[in-house]
């Protein structure tokens, strides 16, 4: 596989316009001729559940989002704290002009759907990468298999503009099987003040 973020390994990529270039969601697939997609689990008119594909493109385009990525559904530091920090301020989010605040898991929907029930999340949204190919595309899948998670993202968050990164932060120190597993830099306080005071 190949992506622009391939060898980028730094804590935090700066608003485009300082950098003076541009870092883009990808749309395209890595491996095959198709966009890129998250696959979900809805209720349908009749209640029942389906498989309903989305591509980044339609999630991501002519939106400006707030997005988050942690390691997995169920483990202790994203259910106690990332995921409802995110819920608890999400209408600060909204209020700076974000429209939507979704959180990133390798995960599947049944997963990912059974863990924001469990913890009452209403607004955040969930983007299930069970494949991890959006994850990988970003440069920030890690190995888990010291844990036993085998591949997982490193904790992030990002506001996404048009498709385009105005501001990933990371966590500090990423590795393949870290030892530790910090939540400083992606922390919702942490973006909410890379929105400054609107």
């Amino acid at each position: 596989m190949s992506s622009e973020f391939a060898n980028t390994s730094i804590d935090e990529i700066l608003t485009y316009e300082e950098r003076g270039e541009a870092r883009r969601v990808p749309w395209r697939h890595p491996r095959e001729d198709r966009e890129l997609d998250f696959v979900f689990r809805e209720k349908d008119e009749n209640g029942d559940y389906q498989f309903v594909k989305r591509t980044t493109k339609e999630i991501f385009k002519d939106k400006r989002l707030a997005i988050f990525g942690l390691p997995g559904a169920f483990t202790p530091t994203c259910s106690d704290f990332q995921l409802p920090e995110y819920e608890a301020l999400y209408d600060q989010f909204i209020k700076k002009g974000v429209e939507e605040v979704y959180c990133v898991s390798v995960n599947d929907a049944f997963v990912m759907n059974a863990w924001f029930e469990k913890l009452g999340i209403e607004k955040v949204k969930a983007l299930p990468d069970g494949n991890g190919t959006f994850t990988w595309c970003m440069n920030l899948m890690v190995s888990k298999h010291n844990l036993g998670f085998g591949n997982r993202s490193w904790r992030y968050a990002a506001i996404v503009d048009d498709g385009i990164f105005e501001v990933l932060l990371q966590e500090s120190n990423k590795c393949a099987n870290s030892e530790v597993d910090p939540y400083v830099n992606s922390k919702p306080e942490q973006l909410l003040a890379r929105l400054g005071n609107n």
